[in-house]
């Protein structure tokens, strides 16, 4: 079937036009017709986290079932300032230090820290092949936007605040979190962003499972 696409500002832009089609298979979803659009437009991958669909209109989730002739909306991040912009995902995508900082980019800050918590070969001297997250994800955002909220408490020049976590299989040398802070000024963005991940691995529902050669075991909440 036929799915008819648009695309909006930052989308619109770096492909060069408004709209395009991609063909699914019946039934197929809008998650699905992401990736077409993804594997012929590489360039709008790293946004996957940070991107919002819809069809008609209303927003819906990445597994909505599309009809043929539908019309699939692709929108970044909706502008509107404050809280309701910072951005809390749990995602199953690789992340992007570059694309989370251009989301938390804002005329307002004089710095933006990013902190990319990476997948590490070893774990108290025990070689590590690759870590698993799991999470409860509905929970998992809440928390996180409960972190936000309280950074944006503690620190009033706070502008903007992003925070990515993945699941699913990591291999050595990709990123598991990344948080982003926009602020005023530097010193409250280092303080704001050093806050946001010491809570994060307290409180988040997050697990891992790391994966030795003779063997595994999980680590909750987060570990180390």
């Amino acid at each position: 079937m036929r799915v008819r696409v648009r695309l909006f500002a930052r989308y619109r832009e770096a492909l060069g036009r408004e709209r395009l089609e991609v063909d699914l298979p019946e039934g197929g979803t809008v998650e699905a017709a992401w990736s077409a659009i993804a594997d012929r437009h590489p360039e709008l991958a790293p946004y996957r986290p940070f991107t919002l669909f819809a069809v008609g209109q209303d927003y819906v989730s990445p597994d909505h079932r599309l009809r043929p002739d539908d019309e699939l909306f692709l929108f970044p991040p909706v502008s509107g300032g404050g809280a309701g912009a910072d951005i809390y995902r749990v995602v199953t995508e690789p992340l992007s230090p570059d694309a989370i900082a251009a989301e938390v980019d804002d005329p307002g800050a004089g710095g933006i820290v990013i902190f990319s918590g990476v997948v590490r070969n070893e774990t108290g001297g025990r070689p590590v092949k690759f870590l698993e997250y799991e999470a409860h994800a509905p929970m998992a955002e809440v928390k996180m936007r409960e972190i936000g909220e309280a950074v944006r408490v503690r620190w009033p020049g706070v502008r903007r605040v992003a925070m990515l976590h993945r699941i699913g299989r990591l291999e050595i040398g990709e990123a598991s979190v990344l948080i982003a802070v926009a602020a005023a000024h530097r010193g409250d963005a280092f303080e704001a962003c050093r806050y946001a991940i010491d809570t994060l691995k307290r409180i988040v529902p997050v697990w891992k499972k790391e994966h030795f050669e003779d063997g595994e075991v999980w680590v909750g909440l987060q570990g180390g």
